[in-house]
Order: structure tokens, then sequence, then C-alpha cells
């Protein structure tokens, strides 16, 4: 199955349906479509973010606190659309720039739908751009 590395706490936030979009500086899904596992990298973000109120979300949320989710594949998402920022308009976001408050000027946009977490983290080594993930390793019966 196709995979895609995404720093904390953003992994945490795609998986738990916050962060319905992932910024990145090139098309990386080309034309693909479908099911993506969401692997938390072992890096994390450091720029733009306070982990402290992540960590309340995250509770919230019921995932556990950021810091506790790295180098693991936290589950799958639909990757259902891609576009650039100079592309991005949504009829529903009247007012705002972009499609979605967390999408960024000059990057595309992964549009991201349908998260489901596995029942544990499956630990694994990340990777740049689309990647593929062992299906082999994905949890017994897992649906896409």
């Amino acid at each position: 199955m196709k995979a895609i590395t995404v720093r904390q706490p953003f992994a945490g936030l795609i998986m738990c349906g916050e962060k319905p979009v992932e910024n990145r500086s090139r098309n990386l899904a080309g034309t693909y479509r479908g099911p993506v596992v969401i692997h938390a990298s072992k890096t994390l973000a450091t720029v733009g973010y306070n982990p402290n109120p992540w960590t309340i979300l995250y509770d919230l949320v019921g995932l556990s606190t950021w810091h506790d989710q790295t180098g693991v594949a936290l589950g799958t998402v639909d990757l259902v659309g891609v576009h650039h920022a100079t592309n991005c308009d949504h009829p529903e976001w009247v007012g705002i720039r972009f499609c979605n408050s967390w999408a960024l000027a000059n990057n595309h946009h992964l549009v991201l739908a349908n998260p489901r977490p596995f029942p544990e983290p499956i630990p694994h080594k990340g990777a740049l751009g689309l990647w593929n993930f062992p299906d082999e390793l994905l949890p017994e019966g897992w649906a896409l």
C-alpha cells in the first residue's frame, strides 16, 4: 500500500481528522488517488507549533501524546485530491484564501479524508515521497 511520512504532531492530527490537508513542495502523489498509510516520522516538526496545545488536543481526541507516536505507521486515509495553492478554491471557505486553514501558500495540497487509525501503531522506517508500505505489516483483515 502507498504511504507518506509526516512529522509529528501533524501525522497524529491527520489521523484524528483535524488536519485534512498535507502540504508538500511538489506533487508527490502524481495521479495516484486512493488509500495511503500515514507514517509518523522519527523527526518532530520544529517550526510553527507549540507542543503543549497539541498534547491537549491529542488527549481530547483519545490519541497518545505527540512524543509517543514517532517512527510508526498510524493508520490509513484516502488521498482524494492534489492541487497547487495557486489553484486552491473551495466554495465553503468564503473569505479564506486557501481550501483549508492548514493549507500553505506555494505548496501542493494533498487532500485527505476518512482517517482509519490502526488498532496499534506499527513500527517501521519511513521514506521520502510516496512510498510502498509492506502489505504484510497491515493488521489482519485491514479494510481499505
